[in-house]
C-alpha cells in the first residue's frame, strides 16, 4: 500500500475559491500529513503562516495555467512568490514557444527560473495534453539540462491531465536526475496508485481527501 499523504501536494487554484477555504485547505493538510498546500502565490504569505509549526510546504504556480506571460513576469512572480515563503515552485513552459520550436527561448526560460528559486524545490509543469513525442523528449532534456528537481505533468486545466503512458514515457528519460509530479484529474486511489507505480513521485490533487479514504 502507497503512502499517498506524504507525496500528496494538496491544491487549490481555483479562480473563485474564498479565503476560508485555504484556511481549510492547511488544517485537512496538516491534519491528514500532506506533504505541501499548492496555492496562488499571493495566498503563499498567509498559508506559510498558517502551517508555521508544522512540516507541511507550500508550494505555489509561476505562469498559470497557461503559461504565455513573457519570461521576465514568470521570474518577477517566482521571486514574489520565495520571498514571501514558498518552499516549491511549479511552473508553466511557454507552450507556444515549444510548439513553434523556439527552443532557445524555453531553455532561457527554464534556466533564469532555475537561478531564481535556487535552494528551492523547481518544477516545470509541460502540459502533456498539447505536446507530441518529439516535444515530450524536448522538454524532458531541458528539465535535466537544467537541473530541474521535477517534471509536472499538468495544469489540470487542458483537455487531459496525468496519463501513465506519458509517466513512463517520462521516466526512461530522466530516470532518477528529476523526479515527476503527475498532475491533472487525479481523483482516485486506484489511479493514483497507478501513476505511483508507473514512476511519479508527487501527486498534484485537490481530490486529497477523496483519494486517501479511498472513496
Amino acid at each position: 500500500m502507497v503512502d499517498f499523504s506524504s507525496i500528496i501536494d494538496h491544491t487549490l487554484l481555483k479562480a473563485n475559491a474564498e479565503y476560508k477555504s485555504f484556511k481549510t485547505l492547511c488544517e485537512q493538510a496538516v491534519d491528514n500529513s500532506f506533504y505541501s498546500v499548492c496555492v496562488p502565490s499571493f495566498m503563499v504569505k498567509t498559508c506559510k503562516n498558517a502551517l508555521a509549526g508544522t512540516n507541511v510546504k507550500v508550494c505555489t504556480v509561476v505562469g498559470f495555467p497557461l503559461g504565455n506571460t513573457d519570461c521576465l513576469s514568470k521570474v518577477a512572480e517566482a521571486k514574489y512568490a520565495v520571498k514571501h515563503g514558498a518552499d516549491e515552485i511549479d511552473a508553466v513552459i511557454n507552450i507556444s514557444a515549444l510548439k513553434s520550436k523556439d527552443l532557445r527561448y524555453v531553455d532561457k526560460e527554464i534556466s533564469c527560473l532555475r537561478k531564481i528559486t535556487d535552494g528551492k524545490i523547481l518544477k516545470i509543469i509541460v502540459e502533456t495534453a498539447y505536446l507530441n513525442e518529439e516535444e515530450k523528449t524536448k522538454i524532458a532534456k531541458m528539465i535535466l539540462d537544467n537541473s530541474v528537481d521535477f517534471l509536472k505533468t499538468s495544469t489540470g486545466f487542458a483537455p487531459e491531465g496525468a496519463k501513465i503512458e506519458d509517466i513512463k514515457f517520462f521516466k526512461k528519460i530522466l530516470k532518477n536526475s528529476a523526479r515527476i509530479k503527475a498532475s491533472g484529474g487525479i481523483s482516485s486511489y486506484e489511479q493514483a496508485e497507478a501513476l505511483v507505480r508507473a514512476g511519479a513521485n508527487r501527486l498534484g490533487t485537490s481530490k486529497s481527501l477523496q483519494i486517501i479514504n479511498k472513496k
